[in-house]
């Protein structure tokens, strides 16, 4: 029964795609093509662990239930190194892998990495995060709009301060293109207050390790606690560490995190946090891994290859902490539709 219904499943997915196709162009062998689906290995290779990515797990594995794709699988053993991550892509390959959904370690040296995965044949997405270049040489990015996420995330923080005062933006690793983004995007939302709230200061390179993330915290506070009014966070630990640290000093200091971890979410029901935007790592596995399907079985080619694709981020208060989710996954439902008319050509 359960094969039935992933054949139906893949089955009915394939008949929406060619009712996006032009006259023109052959009709899909619905048989051939369902049937092969289960030959795809696709891995999912991010820079290195982190909490992050975890729910990238969840997303492959929801994909290969739903879409018969014969493998999904996760590794983190790259390290934060990308000649580690590039000898893991190789070590798939030789397993027969050949779609791959990739956060590349170095923003700047990823689009190599790419290049060559293209010309040997594979099929690769970059999930997460798009390259520095101003060209994307994967078939498709789909990631967070990280200064859209941000800009969300600042506009909370000066909601929650009333509109004036001092800000702190906690964030990421400082040499990661992302990291500008997010800058951005809060100084964009900084400024848009006509010097009613000022940016105090910008902490980088706290999202590694959560002692690291926890000192910096401590110590900002020790120094500064008394200035500051609201504190905006756009990276993972750095979220946990403000929430626990002024928790734990006790100072009237407005949190913005970023990300849905049950710390967060019950500091937001219990008021301890104002408010928090959510990612969609589970919409990026499960979409991208449909999408990279498509790609290897012939379904469907790249109307361009290089597509930059914002998987969503949504902000949680107190009044929709208990709800986002069916946000987040009508937006991954939505990305699958945005996929078949935009980004595919069948």
């Amino acid at each position: 029964m359960r094969g039935r219904r992933v054949a139906a499943a893949l089955g009915a997915a394939v008949l929406t795609l060619i009712s996006a196709c032009s006259a023109e162009e052959q009709p899909i062998d619905l048989e051939n093509a369902a049937s092969r689906a289960h030959e795809v290995k696709v891995a999912l290779v991010p820079g290195g662990a982190h909490p992050y990515f975890q729910l990238w797990r969840t997303g492959g594995a929801e994909a290969k239930a739903a879409f018969g794709i014969g493998e999904v699988t996760y590794d983190e053993s790259s390290g934060w190194d990308q000649a580690t991550q590039n000898r893991t892509i190789n070590t798939y390959t030789a397993q027969g892998y050949t779609a791959f959904g990739v956060f590349g370690v170095s923003s700047v040296d990823i689009n190599a990495t790419f290049s060559n995965m293209k010309s040997t044949g594979l099929v690769v997405a970059s999930l997460g995060s798009c390259p520095a270049d101003t060209v994307n040489k994967a078939d498709f990015c789909l990631a967070t709009d990280v200064e859209v996420a941000a800009y969300k995330a600042a506009r909370a923080a000066i909601d929650a301060i009333g509109g004036e005062g001092a800000l702190v933006h906690l964030t990421g690793n400082r040499v990661d293109t992302n990291t500008e983004r997010r800058m951005a995007g809060v100084r964009h939302a900084v400024d848009e207050t006509n010097g009613k709230v000022t940016l105090l200061t910008t902490v980088t390179d706290i999202d590694k390790d959560q002692a690291s993330a926890d000192k910096a915290v401590t110590d900002l506070l020790a120094s500064q606690g008394r200035k500051i009014s609201g504190i905006v966070t756009t990276g993972y630990i750095p979220a946990l560490a403000a929430a626990n640290g002024v928790a734990a000093a006790k100072l009237p200091i407005k949190i913005v995190a970023i990300d849905d971890d049950k710390v967060i979410l019950d500091g937001i029901r219990g008021g301890s946090v104002a408010a928090t935007v959510a990612q969609n790592p589970v919409g990026q596995a499960y979409v991208g891994s449909w999408a990279l399907t498509q790609l290897v079985v012939g379904e469907c080619k790249n109307k361009w290859r290089g597509q930059i694709i914002d998987s969503g981020s949504f902000v949680i208060t107190k009044a929709n902490v208990d709800s986002y989710d069916a946000e987040r996954k009508a937006k991954t439902q939505a990305l699958i539709e945005q996929f078949r008319t935009s980004v595919l050509a069948c």
